[in-house]
């Protein structure tokens, strides 16, 4: 596990919380040089503490108004190859292995209820080792952290 230091911790804050900040406005950001802003950023991406740089965007702008949580139950020593086939389903936003009275919790988006609907019932249990699903939808999300 990389050793982080107050420094490292200030200069993935001011990324998280703006990802485009060229190294010059985040070295004046941390107070530290450019070099030593450089040389952190490519450390903590070599290391895997950075693990990438994306783009955060509204759903419903993207016609994606609809969501919902899937809870997936499996069947036993399934679970790499049901989250594999999970992952390549589309709206699938998130997959989490729990600890719960389920297995698997899978974020979905979707255009509409139909859509959800066809994802559901017509994806996701068609996975050769899912056993039984239940589903919540999301009436609201709420934005939480930095660069929320």
């Amino acid at each position: 596990m990389a050793q982080l230091d107050d420094t490292d911790r200030a200069v993935i804050d001011a990324l998280r919380a703006d990802g485009r900040l060229s190294v010059r406005a985040l070295a004046d950001q941390v107070h530290i040089s450019r070099a030593n802003a450089y040389a952190r950023l490519e450390r903590l991406q070599k290391d895997g503490v950075i693990t990438g740089f994306t783009v955060t965007v509204d759903p419903d702008r993207m016609g994606l108004g609809t969501a919902a949580f899937v809870s997936v139950s499996i069947e036993q020593d399934s679970w790499r190859r049901v989250t594999r086939a999970l992952s390549e389903l589309p709206g699938v936003e998130r997959i989490a292995l729990v600890g719960a009275e389920f297995d698997i919790l899978v974020q979905v988006r979707a255009h509409d209820n139909h859509e959800l609907r066809d994802v559901v019932l017509g994806q996701i249990q068609s996975v050769p080792g899912v056993r039984g699903t239940r589903t919540w939808l999301i009436f609201d999300e709420v934005a939480v952290g930095r660069g929320a």
